[in-house]
């Protein structure tokens, strides 16, 4: 798997980050929050300021907030400075829904697994039927009932349902056909963009500072080299 974002010279794909957050929005946000990040960061990744508002106040969970007139807990519409705000109403509620699994924050997952938006994609594209070898050798190692066999997470048997269970699950705005492969690199590639916004700008400055430095070199050196040319050694 290879993303346009891999390598020092990577940037990212605008069209498949928009992707990405679609197969967030109608998948993901049921269960994982991302509350790192606003809904007028969506603008980064080419969504006009209309298509934000229009974007946070149609959100399928509103945003907590207090009636000011009784003092009260309350909900309200999302508008575009505000982050996107859990489906859960706490760790509680989140567990007692997930089979006592808490459902990660997606903020920076892709920074926070080794491997990034490869390893993300590893795993909702990893789902399969435990190989029969394994029970043979380790009889112990089934697969406990509620969970799901997948060899790319870390103990083999993960709480989390497949995400992507069939082609066309999400139909793309842009017209591209929706396969499970290609909505799993999407989202991969959006939440890669959610964990670190700034890597194009990291990517550009690492390299300007690499000419500044190589630069620095030869002039240090041609200065090392005028002042101690007359001088015996």
């Amino acid at each position: 798997m290879k993303f346009s974002f891999d390598g020092p010279f990577g940037s990212y794909d605008r069209e498949q980050l928009q992707r990405g957050f679609q197969v967030y929005k109608e998948v993901c946000s049921a269960c994982h929050s991302l509350k790192l990040v606003a809904f007028r960061d969506l603008e980064d990744i080419g969504f006009t300021k209309p298509e934000v508002k229009a974007i946070a106040k149609q959100w399928a969970v509103e945003v907590p907030s207090i009636n000011p007139d009784t003092g009260e807990a309350a909900t309200r519409k999302a508008i575009p400075s505000d982050y996107f705000p859990s489906p859960y109403a706490n760790e509680t509620a989140a567990r007692a829904a997930n089979n006592n699994a808490l459902p990660p924050d997606m903020s920076l997952l892709a920074k926070a697994r080794e491997g990034g938006a490869h390893y993300i994609y590893s795993i909702v594209t990893g789902y399969q039927p435990q190989p029969a070898d394994l029970l043979k050798r380790f009889p112990d190692a089934k697969t406990p009932t509620g969970l799901h066999y997948n060899p790319y997470f870390a103990n083999l048997n993960i709480a989390m349902p497949p995400p992507l269970v069939a082609d066309g699950q999400v139909t793309y705005a842009d017209g591209k056909k929706a396969t499970v492969d290609q909505m799993a690199q999407d989202a991969a590639a959006f939440l890669m963009w959610a964990a670190e916004p700034k890597l194009e700008n990291r990517h550009r400055w690492g390299f300007v500072v690499i000419i500044y430095l190589l630069i620095a070199t030869a002039l240090a050196y041609g200065a090392y080299r005028n002042i101690w040319r007359d001088k015996k050694h």
